[in-house]
């Protein structure tokens, strides 16, 4: 499989939990769909002490793995949202 395209697509996207509302990065998106993985270099900024973890409300919201042979968070079903 191809890794995802090194340049970066204009979109930037503010990702929080979904139950607290906090901050947990702003991420590089491309496409219209829903957010399901995060390639960790696509992050912009990352708001999070503990990966996968939301820094208010300490909840797990997603799994580090490799994804087309790149590093990514795989976000867990109605943990995070865009905003």
């Amino acid at each position: 499989m191809a890794k995802p395209n090194k340049k970066l697509p204009e979109r930037v996207v503010k990702v929080v939990c979904a139950g607290c509302g906090a901050k947990l990065f702003k991420y590089h998106k491309n496409g219209k769909g829903a957010l399901v993985k995060c390639f960790k270099e696509r992050v912009a900024v990352n708001y999070c002490e503990n990966a996968c973890h939301c820094p208010n409300c300490h909840q797990m919201f997603a799994r580090e793995q490799i994804i087309r042979g790149a590093a990514a968070y795989k976000i867990i079903g109605g943990k995070a949202k865009i905003d």
